[in-house]
């Protein structure tokens, strides 16, 4: 598989030693829930549904009698977002720094790749370098010939 892809993308052989960290949280089931969970934090949507359910809570709370189930000063409400807050934060956090080790690791990688290009771009340089002078030298040579075929064919009067 991984032959297949760097077969496939070789200007990628320099990230393959990184593909562990594609994935944020890993790549297992509670990872991929974990990482579409922390994404979702800090959305507008997220945040308008939340100010949404809130306004339900408290309009519920405040006005029917018979709905009461967090009375003023919604202390169960409070106890929710405390709960949201301590595994909001942990997940967070653990993006941001997962995200800079990814960060890192390409910025290494493309480092490695430049680097690659600029020995490449040099080597061919030198090639064409090389190439440049054995023009000027078949050149002159035919130049040379030329003129010989030419004293020869037609010598001077």
């Amino acid at each position: 598989m991984e032959q297949a892809q760097r077969g496939r993308r070789p200007h990628l052989r320099f990230h393959a030693p990184y593909a562990h960290l594609a994935a944020p949280f890993g790549a297992d089931r509670f990872g991929l829930l974990a990482e579409s969970f922390a994404r979702a934090f800090g959305t507008p949507q997220f945040l308008i549904a939340q100010t949404l359910v809130v306004i339900a809570w408290i309009a519920v709370n405040a006005a029917a009698a018979a709905f009461r189930w967090d009375p003023y000063p919604f202390i169960l409400l409070n106890l929710a977002f405390s709960t949201q807050a301590a595994y909001a934060a942990p997940l967070i956090l653990l993006a941001q720094t997962r995200q800079a080790e990814r960060d890192k690791a390409w910025s290494e990688a493309d480092a490695q790749h430049r680097e690659s290009l600029t020995e490449t771009m040099l080597q061919l340089l030198e090639v064409n370098t090389d190439l440049t002078k054995q023009v000027a030298e078949l050149t002159q040579k035919v130049h040379t010939l030329t003129s010989e075929l030419h004293d020869h064919l037609l010598p001077a009067k």
